[in-house]
């Protein structure tokens, strides 16, 4: 698969990471194969999350192929974008059809992207997931590598002003691969979100403590911070979803 466009932007990302200052720690890249097709889960707390979990696959050498939601292919500047790096286009009323193109793109061994809760969690916790992970791993004979990004949220996420501001840590952190059969997809999803709630909770433990005080936004209730909890975020979410669902019948 070409890429002409892929490698100037990671180059451009890069330069940004390092003008804003930011401290990256990727740990566990060494879990992301170095060929054939591989499937990364990553948790979804910030609308940039994209670009920071794709840096998991870097130092192999892969670019990672995001299914990413229909709008950011409609938008007249991130569109054209989006399909010049072969990101997968996501229509939630004809799933079959990114389906399809993950399952091509991986048979063809490409490094697919993939975020099992849908949306961003308001809550910065890891919301249900849906089975689209496990399933499409099991079908395509590819294994499942868990990725967790916290600091993201800071950055850019629902409901607080955009913050790129100088100096935040971004931590990435790689798990060991999992293995879908499929024959139980809804038992192998728990068992990935399983997985990547404890790996969520150790990089929350890991993140300095002076960027993360106590009540801060950015931060769990679980952890001691004042985004909302797993249920007051379900009740936002579906008034998000109804006032959309309004402003597209006016």
């Amino acid at each position: 698969m070409r890429d002409l466009t892929y490698p100037p932007v990671i180059a451009l990302a890069k330069t940004a990471f390092r003008v804003l200052g930011q401290d990256i720690t990727i740990a566990g890249a060494e879990h992301v194969p170095r060929t054939g097709g591989v499937l990364l889960a990553v948790n979804h707390i910030s609308y940039v999350d994209f670009i920071y979990g794709g840096l998991a696959a870097n130092p192999s050498g892969r670019k990672v192929r995001f299914m990413a939601k229909r709008e950011l292919f409609d938008h007249r500047l991130t569109g054209p974008l989006m399909r010049s790096m072969h990101h997968i286009e996501v229509d939630r009323a004809d799933g079959e059809a990114s389906l399809r193109t993950a399952l091509d793109h991986l048979a063809a061994g490409e490094a697919v992207g993939i975020f099992p809760e849908a949306t961003i969690s308001r809550a910065l916790e890891l919301k249900e997931f849906k089975t689209g992970a496990v399933r499409i791993a099991a079908q395509a004979r590819v294994p499942v590598v868990p990725v967790i990004v916290w600091g993201t949220q800071r950055m850019m996420t629902k409901d607080h002003p955009r913050d790129f501001s100088r100096g935040k840590t971004i931590s990435i952190d790689v798990g060991a691969p999992l293995h879908p059969t499929g024959a139980h997809p809804v038992a192998e999803t728990a068992g990935l979100h399983r997985v990547m709630s404890s790996m969520l909770d150790e990089a929350i433990r890991a993140y300095p403590a002076a960027e993360q005080p106590p009540g801060a936004w950015w931060l769990p209730q679980s952890h001691g911070g004042t985004a909302p909890t797993l249920e007051q975020a379900a009740v936002m979410d579906a008034e998000e979803k109804a006032e959309r669902a309004r402003r597209r019948s006016e």
